[in-house]
């Protein structure tokens, strides 16, 4: 199966391409979709969605893996970013492929075995999994090959993917 991981934004898009095979996850690519600073977010959005198709028609994805939205502080860049996260939800749409979307504390869960872990365990446990010399650069690659990961241990998880309620008698 191959997983693309979307870590979203609007002036530095990350991507990351897994394989996962019976367990076995290994690394294809990884890189980064950025905007011109310059450019209105009308322009940025619409280049995104052009790059969006582009990426998908090239990596030929099996699955999306997307990040979750998470407002912090700056509530105007959390606008932006969820306009260009819009944007890749339609690109994928578009193009027929599936999309799973995973909290934050998720894919630290994933990764790490920790849903509260630092930013920066996340990344050296990606390196690490993924067998790489060094951190996927820049920050977004590692964060979308992060989400890959994610996608690739829940659906190899022999954990039930629906949560049943059993009544007892």
């Amino acid at each position: 199966m191959r997983i693309l991981g979307i870590d979203p934004g609007y002036a530095t898009i990350g991507f990351g391409l897994v394989e996962a095979n019976r367990g076995q996850v290994h690394m294809v690519t990884y890189g980064a979709i950025t905007t011109p600073a310059g450019l209105p977010l009308s322009r940025r959005l619409y280049q995104i969605d052009r790059d969006m198709e582009e990426l998908i028609g090239k990596l030929k994805p099996d699955v999306i893996s997307i990040e979750e939205l998470f407002f912090n502080t700056n509530i105007t860049t959390g606008i932006a970013v969820a306009h260009g996260r819009g944007v890749i939800l339609c690109a994928a749409e578009r193009c027929g492929i599936p999309l799973h979307e995973y909290t934050p504390s998720q894919v630290k869960l994933a990764v790490t075995g920790y849903g509260k872990a630092e930013k920066r365990q996340v990344m050296d446990m990606t390196r690490r999994l993924l067998k790489l010399s060094a951190v996927p650069r820049p920050d977004d690659a590692a964060d979308a090959l992060g989400l890959a990961l994610c996608h690739a241990r829940s659906v190899t998880s022999r954990l039930p993917q629906t949560t049943e309620v059993r009544e007892t008698i």
